[in-house]
């Protein structure tokens, strides 16, 4: 099986930006022209939420970004026809980017396992991260995952023992994803000085313990940010701020246009 586009990236020798969006958030038939918008001023890969009505490891405003695009119309299999789209050029610029699905199990379980992976690999998904899936039992899943050429990312916390990152690594497909804080998205802690020094000693310290890349997110809201965390790690992620930027918009050209602007900002 060919490598998928997040392989193929991480095997390049540069840090990441990676944009977090939440599909058809803040308005219906915004999610083609974002994701333009995105690619087009950089984004290296993007992660897209999968709208779910209780997504724990989520802020506010990630979640009221769901709830919104729930509102809107989203649901799994609209997800995958939008992916499969911009993979066609369908409506907006081909999108050619690494493409990441960051959920919950519920809504996969409930749209069918193994149909959910076929056919989020023929829609062109590169990849799944999902919060509530425990390493320990995701053996199987993690299988099948990778029969259909899809990447799985793991998460690291702050206070992930050394053995466990090492087993996370190890699971993970091609990186993992630490959490900058032991907090839900969009968490303001990142600004006091002690937390900073200790989210610096803790990125050190899952350098030590794994041999794959990895990326840090949560709480980064500007380029400041992001060159620090690309001193330490191998890419940050960029989400609740996008969100925030784009939330006033009132059509999907807005929608598009403040998206652009914004991640011109970070970098």
């Amino acid at each position: 099986m060919p490598e998928n586009r997040i392989t193929r990236l991480l095997k390049k020798n540069k840090k990441l930006l990676i944009a977090y969006y939440m599909p058809e958030f803040p308005v219906p038939g915004a999610t083609l022209p974002v994701l333009e918008a995105l690619q087009k001023n950089g984004a290296d890969l993007i992660e897209l939420g999968i709208a779910y009505s209780d997504p724990i490891g989520d802020g506010p405003v990630i979640q009221d970004a769901a709830h919104t695009a729930i509102r809107n119309g989203m649901s799994v299999k609209k997800l995958l026809d939008l992916v499969s789209r911009a993979r066609k050029g369908d409506g907006c610029r081909k999108i050619t980017a690494p493409i990441l699905l960051m959920g919950y199990c519920n809504p996969l379980i409930a749209y069918g396992g193994d149909c959910f992976l076929q056919d989020a690999a023929n829609a062109g998904v590169d990849g799944l991260l999902l919060p509530d899936l425990p390493p320990e039992e995701a053996d199987d899943f993690l299988e099948r995952a990778k029969g259909f050429g899809l990447t799985v990312v793991f998460l690291v916390s702050p206070v992930t023992p050394p053995e466990r990152i090492e087993y996370i690594d190890s699971l993970s497909t091609d990186f993992s994803y630490c959490l900058a804080v032991n907090a839900t998205t969009g968490t303001s802690k990142l600004s006091d000085a002690g937390s900073e020094a200790a989210i610096d000693e803790y990125l050190r310290r899952v350098r030590r313990h794994t041999g794959k890349k990895f990326v840090v997110g949560f709480g980064i809201k500007d380029k400041a940010r992001v060159e620090h965390m690309w001193e330490l790690a191998d890419g940050a992620v960029v989400g609740t701020a996008l969100l925030q930027h784009i939330a006033g918009a009132v059509t999907p050209e807005e929608t598009a246009r403040l998206a652009g602007e914004f991640w011109q900002t970070l970098q």
